[in-house]
């Protein structure tokens, strides 16, 4: 009688160890002084003091979330070097909006085999979300799903640890009416809407993701690919000249339920953002998926973030100065409303 083994119930563990072999160097490659090497081990160890960063009462500030169904797109496109950006930025952007400034990230990565080349594509994607965002890929988890998962899938999430100066946390409460709202530039979907756009792209449209389309220039798979854009460094900078509660009073990272509604999470009571739909340019991409489905506007905005990826609602008398500095960062940005009462 022949011996069962773990391989027979769909775990590789020789495969594991070659994907093991191969990870240790991308993370690396995302290291600061401020992460503590260790050979082995079961945890990462990363520095909150060291000779540049002092903080008089550091709050450490904390944010997870995945890539959703933007996944199908990249099984069936064979793509899988960009989907970690957008898992890196989707937790990234959010711990950027209270003014926190990222350290490390952790990665979940669950798979339907063991496939060397397959995580190496996908961390690297999520490294190179790091280096761009200046924390370090501290560590993750690999888990072999065979009987979850059909062959080719997996699923990530992403976990981002950042520390802010408890006293320049930009929690919303400075937000007063005639505050300004500003709005920089998407690089596209971002990671948001995937289940309508899959919807509309290949069950209506009956397209393929190598099917070219004219008005974007672009394969199907090129455009909705496009990964997630990152914003601590130039929030940071930001931050930097203009200060947190005084010239920038708050921050939104705008996903699903559009501007209005993530903006909504960030005003005092009594107040509410008045956005002027027409003050920015709506990405072609948009245009194309409101005609292809047929789909409402009022829905689109509910939806996607119409070409603004964040939101910063800021001291009015320096709204000129702080689009200026956006321009200088290589940003696109545009006065996109107003608080009002």
């Amino acid at each position: 009688m022949s011996k069962t083994t773990y391989k027979d119930a769909g775990v590789d563990l020789d495969r594991y160890a070659e994907s093991m072999r191969r990870l240790p160097k991308l993370m690396a490659g995302t290291f600061s002084d401020r992460v503590l090497r260790l050979d082995g081990g079961f945890a990462g160890l990363f520095r909150l003091f060291n000779g540049e960063n002092r903080y008089e009462d550091p709050v450490l500030v904390s944010c997870t979330d995945g890539v959703g169904t933007k996944l199908k797109l990249a099984y069936a496109a064979g793509r899988h070097d960009t989907v970690g950006i957008d898992l890196v930025a989707m937790s990234v952007n959010d711990a950027v909006c209270c003014g926190a400034k990222p350290l490390f990230f952790l990665d979940y990565v669950a798979m339907q085999k063991d496939d060397p080349d397959l995580l190496e594509q996908i961390v690297s994607g999520i490294a190179a979300g790091c280096r761009e965002s200046e924390c370090a890929l501290l560590g993750g988890e690999t888990a072999i799903l065979s009987d979850i998962y059909r062959p080719g899938e997996y699923d990530l999430a992403g976990f981002c640890v950042a520390v802010a100066e408890r006293k320049d946390i930009i929690d919303g409460k400075a937000i007063r009416p005639g505050d300004a709202i500003l709005g920089i530039a998407s690089s596209g979907p971002h990671s948001n809407g995937f289940s309508l756009i899959r919807r509309i792209v290949f069950d209506l449209a009956g397209l393929e993701p190598d099917s070219f389309v004219e008005v974007l220039d672009n394969t199907v798979a090129g455009a909705l690919l496009e990964p997630t854009r990152l914003y601590a460094k130039p929030v940071a900078s930001l931050l930097r000249r203009f200060g947190p509660n005084t010239g920038i009073r708050g921050i939104a990272h705008i996903t699903g339920g559009g501007l209005e509604e993530n903006l909504g999470r960030i005003v005092p009571a009594g107040t509410k953002p008045r956005i002027d739909r027409g003050a920015w340019p709506v990405p072609e991409i948009f245009r194309w998926l409101q005609t292809l489905g047929s789909v409402e506007f009022t829905e689109m905005e509910r939806v996607f973030n119409m070409g603004i990826g964040l939101a910063l609602v800021v001291d009015p008398d320096r709204k000129a100065e702080m689009l200026a500095a956006v321009g200088e960062l290589g940003l696109d940005a545009w006065e996109i409303g107003a608080i009002i009462r």
